[in-house]
């Protein structure tokens, strides 16, 4: 834990998203999380099967002792989460070979969440996965986090104002700011600090600056799409060019909700340089858009 691993540069359009795992049925995931943060954090699974030790969410649920140590892991300290892979957690009969699940951290899930702790693994049916746990069948997988980041409940909104603004002390945390003339206190113009302080991103990125997401036309591109957080999380991925089969179902716009998982598949016949945003208009002005790029073979 001393040397960060680099990402891939195929991989840099995963952006603020955590390491995303692969595993087929039947497997298990053993997860050594270091917490080299300075508040306790976790890593919370969907869809596993695990043991409350490696629930990694801390509330009270009369437990003690060793089931708890996973629920919110302290500054400096490690825990080893297990995670098994069973039916039930791989695809359904309906699903194509390969599923998505979230994963984040789950001690004051508001917080952690706007402090950018998530991330995800992709779960392969059992016989259908390459040795390295991603599905035979698929020759690009895509992974896009849908989410607004509310930076206002960051853990670290105060160490960013700090660190960043060139004189802290006049930072005003809220919409207002406080004019005293004449000894009264007066509302001044908005400053729009907790407005601006959302951002609207796919994996972290605003304003189509995620690096391009690449594939050849007729490739089997399957895409992950997940969205987190609170009730401003309510997307629609909209993918120009090409369109894309859900659970048999073809369309080139999804809906997604806070906390829900949707695996797309698409094989591209249109060539070039396509958008790839949320469909819902506020959304996209405010930064919700990426781009995808189909090559021409």
């Amino acid at each position: 834990f001393t040397k960060l691993k680099p990402r891939l540069p195929e991989d840099q359009y995963l952006g603020i998203l955590g390491p995303i795992f692969h595993g087929e049925v039947g497997d298990t995931f053993k997860i050594v999380f270091r917490n080299n943060a300075t508040h306790p954090f976790s890593m919370h699974p969907h869809g596993v099967l695990y043991e409350k030790d490696s629930e990694g969410a801390g509330y009270n649920d009369n437990s003690s002792g060793k089931e708890k140590v996973g629920g919110c892991v302290p500054p400096g300290a490690t825990h080893t989460y297990t995670w098994q892979i069973p039916e039930r957690a791989g695809p359904g009969p309906g699903d194509p070979s390969s599923i998505f699940w979230l994963y984040h951290s789950h001690c004051d899930e508001l917080r952690d969440v706007a402090s950018g702790l998530f991330g995800g693994f992709v779960v392969t049916r059992r016989g259908e996965a390459k040795p390295d746990g991603r599905p035979k069948d698929v020759d690009h997988e895509f992974v896009t986090m849908y989410i607004a980041i509310n930076e206002n409940e960051s853990w670290y909104l105060d160490d960013n104002i700090r660190d960043h603004c060139i004189d802290a002390k006049t930072v005003s945390k809220t919409e207002f700011s406080l004019l005293t003339a004449t000894g009264i206190n007066t509302p001044a113009a908005n400053t729009g600090f907790i407005s601006t302080n959302t951002k609207w991103s796919i994996n972290g990125y605003i304003y189509g600056n995620m690096p391009m997401m690449t594939m050849r036309k007729g490739d089997h591109v399957r895409w992950y799409v997940a969205t987190l957080g609170d009730f401003n999380n309510a997307h629609t991925p909209h993918w120009h060019g090409n369109t894309v089969l859900v659970a048999g179902q073809r369309t080139d716009v999804l809906a997604v909700t806070s906390a829900q998982m949707i695996t797309a598949d698409m094989i591209p016949d249109a060539p070039g340089i396509w958008l790839y945003h949320c469909h819902i208009s506020d959304h996209m002005l405010a930064g919700m858009v990426a781009r995808y790029e189909v090559k021409d073979r």
